[in-house]
């Protein structure tokens, strides 16, 4: 039997039937009771920096900070 056709027949079997088995053994894992912490927080994830960054701010900056924002030419980043 040619190295390739052996080859091929293992992936198109057993490899197949590994990978069907993980699927469902994640998706099984994902779902437990368990788990139900950790869903929670990931759903929870968009929410989490709600002032949002520094640079959007810009407005609470002192005048000197602006100032020293426009000498280095970082007002437009």
């Amino acid at each position: 039997m040619e190295t390739y056709t052996f080859m091929r027949e293992l992936a198109d079997s057993w490899v197949l039937l590994a990978m069907f088995g993980f699927f469902l053994g994640a998706a099984a894992w994902a779902f437990l009771p368990s788990q139900k912490n950790a869903r929670e927080d990931a759903s929870l994830i968009p929410f989490r920096n709600e002032n949002g960054p520094k640079a959007n701010g810009a407005d609470d900056l002192s005048a000197d900070e602006k100032k020293s924002i426009q000498l280095k030419g970082l007002d437009n980043v």
